[in-house]
Protein backbone atom coordinates (compact mmCIF):
# COMPACT_ATOMS: atom_id res chain seq x y z
CA UNK A 1 0.00 0.00 0.00
CA UNK A 2 1.25 3.19 -0.63
CA UNK A 3 0.30 6.75 -2.11
CA UNK A 4 0.31 7.39 -6.14
CA UNK A 5 2.84 9.80 -7.31
CA UNK A 6 2.35 12.74 -9.83
CA UNK A 7 3.95 15.93 -11.08
CA UNK A 8 2.27 18.49 -9.01
CA UNK A 9 4.98 21.42 -10.17
CA UNK A 10 4.07 24.14 -7.67
CA UNK A 11 0.59 23.06 -6.86
CA UNK A 12 -0.12 21.78 -2.81
CA UNK A 13 -1.41 18.48 -2.12
CA UNK A 14 -3.46 18.09 0.61
CA UNK A 15 -4.44 14.71 2.03
CA UNK A 16 -8.02 14.10 2.91
CA UNK A 17 -9.52 13.11 6.25
CA UNK A 18 -5.60 12.26 6.46
CA UNK A 19 -3.92 9.84 4.32
CA UNK A 20 -7.40 7.97 3.85
CA UNK A 21 -6.60 5.17 1.34
CA UNK A 22 -4.12 3.72 3.30
CA UNK A 23 -5.57 4.07 6.76
CA UNK A 24 -9.05 4.92 8.30
CA UNK A 25 -10.33 8.39 7.21
CA UNK A 26 -9.89 11.04 10.21
CA UNK A 27 -7.79 8.61 12.56
CA UNK A 28 -4.71 9.71 14.43
CA UNK A 29 -3.29 7.26 12.07
CA UNK A 30 -4.58 8.52 8.88
CA UNK A 31 -2.61 11.25 10.31
CA UNK A 32 0.24 10.39 11.25
CA UNK A 33 0.54 8.32 7.61
CA UNK A 34 0.14 11.60 5.88
CA UNK A 35 2.69 13.31 8.48
CA UNK A 36 5.48 11.47 6.77
CA UNK A 37 5.15 12.05 2.98
CA UNK A 38 5.38 15.08 1.67
CA UNK A 39 1.79 16.87 1.79
CA UNK A 40 1.44 20.35 2.15
CA UNK A 41 -1.54 20.24 4.69
CA UNK A 42 -3.49 17.30 6.23
CA UNK A 43 -7.66 17.85 5.98
CA UNK A 44 -10.02 16.83 8.66
CA UNK A 45 -13.30 17.11 9.83
CA UNK A 46 -15.07 18.65 13.23
CA UNK A 47 -17.76 18.03 15.38
CA UNK A 48 -18.70 19.27 19.04
CA UNK A 49 -20.28 16.54 21.28
CA UNK A 50 -23.00 16.87 23.68
CA UNK A 51 -20.94 18.19 26.14
CA UNK A 52 -19.03 20.54 24.25
CA UNK A 53 -15.47 17.99 23.11
CA UNK A 54 -14.33 18.43 19.51
CA UNK A 55 -13.54 15.70 17.99
CA UNK A 56 -13.18 14.30 14.41
CA UNK A 57 -14.98 12.59 11.97
CA UNK A 58 -16.53 13.09 8.45
CA UNK A 59 -20.15 11.99 9.22
CA UNK A 60 -23.22 13.24 11.92
CA UNK A 61 -23.34 9.64 12.76
CA UNK A 62 -20.56 6.95 13.65
CA UNK A 63 -20.82 3.88 11.32
CA UNK A 64 -19.34 1.76 14.59
CA UNK A 65 -22.90 1.54 16.84
CA UNK A 66 -24.74 4.12 14.70
CA UNK A 67 -24.59 7.12 17.30
CA UNK A 68 -25.57 10.68 16.41
CA UNK A 69 -21.92 12.31 17.67
CA UNK A 70 -23.83 15.87 18.60
CA UNK A 71 -25.95 13.88 20.42
CA UNK A 72 -23.65 12.06 22.20
CA UNK A 73 -21.26 12.79 25.22
CA UNK A 74 -17.57 12.38 24.83
CA UNK A 75 -17.30 9.73 27.23
CA UNK A 76 -19.89 7.71 25.41
CA UNK A 77 -18.23 8.19 21.93
CA UNK A 78 -14.29 7.20 22.71
CA UNK A 79 -15.44 3.48 23.52
CA UNK A 80 -16.57 3.31 19.84
CA UNK A 81 -13.19 0.92 18.23
CA UNK A 82 -13.77 1.56 14.68
CA UNK A 83 -12.70 -0.46 11.89
CA UNK A 84 -9.35 -0.72 9.30
CA UNK A 85 -9.52 -0.12 6.00
CA UNK A 86 -9.99 -3.78 5.55
CA UNK A 87 -12.78 -3.69 7.78
CA UNK A 88 -11.38 -5.39 10.63
CA UNK A 89 -11.65 -3.80 14.18
CA UNK A 90 -8.55 -2.25 15.49
CA UNK A 91 -8.35 -1.57 19.11
CA UNK A 92 -6.18 2.06 18.54
CA UNK A 93 -8.85 3.52 16.28
CA UNK A 94 -11.22 5.27 18.33
CA UNK A 95 -12.04 9.20 17.58
CA UNK A 96 -9.46 11.85 17.62
CA UNK A 97 -9.73 14.65 19.81
CA UNK A 98 -9.18 18.24 17.76
CA UNK A 99 -5.93 18.38 19.96
CA UNK A 100 -4.32 15.13 19.02
CA UNK A 101 -4.72 16.33 15.30
CA UNK A 102 -3.57 19.05 15.87
CA UNK A 103 -0.46 18.43 17.73
CA UNK A 104 -0.23 15.68 14.83
CA UNK A 105 0.06 18.65 12.28
CA UNK A 106 2.11 20.64 14.32
CA UNK A 107 4.54 18.18 14.76
CA UNK A 108 5.32 17.62 11.08
CA UNK A 109 5.13 20.54 10.21
CA UNK A 110 1.41 20.34 8.11
CA UNK A 111 -1.27 22.90 7.56
CA UNK A 112 -4.48 21.99 9.86
CA UNK A 113 -7.13 21.92 7.25
CA UNK A 114 -9.91 21.90 9.34
CA UNK A 115 -13.36 21.06 8.25
CA UNK A 116 -16.36 22.79 10.37
CA UNK A 117 -18.91 20.04 9.49
CA UNK A 118 -22.03 21.27 11.27
CA UNK A 119 -23.03 24.77 11.72
CA UNK A 120 -21.78 26.03 14.29
CA UNK A 121 -22.98 29.04 16.59
CA UNK A 122 -20.98 31.69 17.90
CA UNK A 123 -19.82 30.47 20.93
CA UNK A 124 -19.14 26.98 19.98
CA UNK A 125 -17.11 28.60 16.91
CA UNK A 126 -14.75 31.13 19.65
CA UNK A 127 -14.43 27.64 21.93
CA UNK A 128 -12.98 25.81 18.47
CA UNK A 129 -10.46 28.80 17.42
CA UNK A 130 -9.46 28.82 21.46
CA UNK A 131 -8.81 25.47 21.58
CA UNK A 132 -6.28 25.86 18.57
CA UNK A 133 -5.33 28.49 19.82
CA UNK A 134 -4.25 26.74 23.47
CA UNK A 135 -1.90 24.60 20.89
CA UNK A 136 -0.47 27.56 19.39
CA UNK A 137 -0.96 26.58 15.83
CA UNK A 138 -3.67 29.25 14.29
CA UNK A 139 -0.77 30.60 12.32
CA UNK A 140 -0.91 26.48 10.98
CA UNK A 141 -4.19 26.27 10.50
CA UNK A 142 -6.64 26.93 7.48
CA UNK A 143 -10.24 26.62 8.24
CA UNK A 144 -12.78 25.96 5.25
CA UNK A 145 -17.00 24.95 5.41
CA UNK A 146 -19.95 24.82 3.32
CA UNK A 147 -21.34 26.76 5.83
CA UNK A 148 -21.03 30.26 4.63
CA UNK A 149 -21.96 31.92 8.40
CA UNK A 150 -19.37 29.69 9.97
CA UNK A 151 -16.97 31.25 7.71
CA UNK A 152 -18.25 34.79 8.68
CA UNK A 153 -18.15 33.88 11.99
CA UNK A 154 -14.11 33.04 11.93
CA UNK A 155 -13.79 36.09 10.08
CA UNK A 156 -15.26 38.13 12.69
CA UNK A 157 -12.76 36.63 15.48
CA UNK A 158 -10.12 36.24 12.75
CA UNK A 159 -9.31 39.07 10.64
CA UNK A 160 -6.40 37.55 8.55
CA UNK A 161 -7.10 33.88 8.95
CA UNK A 162 -7.10 31.66 6.06
CA UNK A 163 -11.00 30.81 5.16
CA UNK A 164 -12.28 28.86 2.45
CA UNK A 165 -15.32 28.27 1.25
CA UNK A 166 -16.41 24.49 0.09
CA UNK A 167 -18.76 24.37 -3.01
CA UNK A 168 -19.31 21.94 -5.72
CA UNK A 169 -20.68 24.08 -8.35
CA UNK A 170 -19.52 27.44 -9.88
CA UNK A 171 -22.64 29.47 -9.22
CA UNK A 172 -22.82 28.70 -5.93
CA UNK A 173 -20.70 31.36 -4.87
CA UNK A 174 -19.86 34.90 -5.65
CA UNK A 175 -16.90 36.61 -6.41
CA UNK A 176 -17.79 39.79 -4.93
CA UNK A 177 -18.66 38.08 -1.58
CA UNK A 178 -15.52 35.77 -1.51
CA UNK A 179 -13.34 39.18 -2.13
CA UNK A 180 -15.61 41.46 0.31
CA UNK A 181 -14.52 38.63 3.19
CA UNK A 182 -11.37 37.76 1.91
CA UNK A 183 -12.40 34.14 2.14
CA UNK A 184 -10.52 31.84 -0.94
CA UNK A 185 -12.29 28.79 -2.99
CA UNK A 186 -12.47 25.36 -2.22
CA UNK A 187 -14.40 23.76 -5.49
CA UNK A 188 -15.25 20.11 -6.37
CA UNK A 189 -12.24 19.47 -9.24
CA UNK A 190 -14.79 18.89 -11.67
CA UNK A 191 -16.30 22.15 -11.60
CA UNK A 192 -12.67 23.54 -11.89
CA UNK A 193 -12.02 25.98 -15.71
CA UNK A 194 -8.57 27.85 -16.22
CA UNK A 195 -11.23 30.71 -16.61
CA UNK A 196 -12.50 30.51 -12.98
CA UNK A 197 -8.64 29.73 -11.59
CA UNK A 198 -7.56 33.18 -13.58
CA UNK A 199 -10.35 35.19 -11.67
CA UNK A 200 -10.16 33.77 -8.22
CA UNK A 201 -6.06 34.84 -8.89
CA UNK A 202 -6.79 38.36 -10.47
CA UNK A 203 -9.08 38.74 -7.62
CA UNK A 204 -5.99 37.95 -4.94
CA UNK A 205 -7.54 34.78 -4.04
CA UNK A 206 -6.01 31.38 -3.80
CA UNK A 207 -8.02 27.92 -4.93
CA UNK A 208 -8.17 24.49 -3.67
CA UNK A 209 -9.98 21.58 -5.51
CA UNK A 210 -11.74 18.15 -3.84
CA UNK A 211 -11.44 15.15 -3.84
CA UNK A 212 -9.31 14.66 -6.71
CA UNK A 213 -7.70 10.96 -6.80
CA UNK A 214 -7.00 9.65 -10.40
CA UNK A 215 -3.57 11.19 -11.79
CA UNK A 216 -5.35 12.68 -15.15
CA UNK A 217 -7.63 14.73 -12.96
CA UNK A 218 -4.65 15.96 -11.23
CA UNK A 219 -2.66 16.94 -13.99
CA UNK A 220 -5.71 18.75 -15.36
CA UNK A 221 -5.88 20.73 -12.15
CA UNK A 222 -2.40 21.63 -12.19
CA UNK A 223 -2.37 23.02 -15.54
CA UNK A 224 -5.78 25.03 -14.67
CA UNK A 225 -3.23 26.39 -12.00
CA UNK A 226 -4.89 25.78 -9.01
CA UNK A 227 -3.16 26.42 -5.85
CA UNK A 228 -4.32 22.87 -3.55
CA UNK A 229 -5.14 19.99 -4.55
CA UNK A 230 -7.27 17.74 -1.72
CA UNK A 231 -6.97 13.96 -2.26
CA UNK A 232 -7.04 10.62 -0.80
CA UNK A 233 -3.97 9.15 -2.09
CA UNK A 234 -2.12 11.12 -4.70
CA UNK A 235 1.52 12.63 -3.67
CA UNK A 236 3.66 15.10 -5.97
CA UNK A 237 6.81 14.81 -6.76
Amino acid sequence: MNTIYFKNKKTEMIAHRGLSALERENTNAAFVAAGNRSYFGIETDVYATKDGVFVLHHDAMTKEGQLVIEEQDYETLKQVVMCDVDGELRNDLVLPLLTDYIRICKKYNKKAILEIKPKMDDETVARLVDEIRQQDYLSGTIFISFHWDNLIRLRALLPNQPLQFLVQREEEYSIEQLVQHQIDLDIYHKSVTKKMVKEIHKNGLLINCWTCNHIKDAERMVACGVDFITTNVLEGK
